[in-house]
């Protein structure tokens, strides 16, 4: 009998981590106010005064600043991941949906949108400034490498469907990723961008068409 109380998950203590998890979640949100108040070189002063607290309860619940930038960008990566998910989900399994335009479009949007909608926050997430220490594989990386492999399953599955080999799948895939991120940082930069719309449709243009090309190409080309 004791032992099977002993067994049992404290109600104290699954109350206590779920406070903690909503509280992190709270103060994700203060950061990314701040990120949006302040600019993507925010400290950690001006997170603390956006969340009512101190830079020691920050740290608390994050250890340091690096674990901090950690939860918010995992934070912005639940965000793409749903919206591209969302324009890649549109697509089936077969050649011509693999293809469709409406899809490219969609999930060129998609990532556009997000440096539109929340430029600070993209900076701060692409250029980590608050790092203070090594944090091991890239977790911007690992964001783009996860959309890749999405997009991957997409054209690996046009290929097969068209009878060619989908060995190349990943390779097309994540090079679509890379360009769609050159081009994002590129026009974030820029003085005189083009319109979202514009860059979308140029952007959705040269990948569709070049998506096609390669679904098209005989075997032995």
């Amino acid at each position: 009998m004791s032992s099977s109380r002993s067994s049992r998950p404290d109600g104290r203590d699954t109350r206590w981590a779920e406070h903690r998890l909503a509280r992190r979640a709270e103060l994700v949100e203060a950061t990314l106010r701040a990120v949006r108040r302040h600019g993507a070189g925010v400290g950690m002063d001006e997170i603390a005064a956006e969340a009512g607290t101190s830079k020691t309860v920050l740290y608390r619940h994050f250890g340091d600043k690096a674990g901090l930038y950690l939860a918010v960008v995992e934070s912005v990566d639940r965000l793409v991941a749903g919206d591209l998910q969302r324009a890649l989900g549109a697509a089936d399994t077969s050649p011509e949906l693999a293809r469709s335009d409406e899809v490219v479009r969609s999930a060129v949007d998609s990532y556009l949108a997000l440096v539109e909608r929340d430029p600070e926050v993209y900076r701060f997430v692409v250029a980590h400034p608050l790092l203070d220490r090594p944090v091991g594989d890239d977790p911007v990386s690992g964001l783009t490498s996860r959309i890749g492999n999405d997009l991957a399953a997409l054209i690996a599955a046009g290929l097969t469907g068209s009878g060619r080999d989908p060995a190349a799948a990943g390779a097309l895939a994540h090079g679509v990723v890379g360009l769609v991120r050159a081009a994002a940082d590129h026009w974030l930069a820029s003085p005189e961008p083009l319109s979202r719309n514009e860059l979308t449709r140029q952007l959705s243009t040269l990948i569709g068409g070049g998506l096609t090309a390669v679904l098209d190409l005989p075997e032995d080309a």
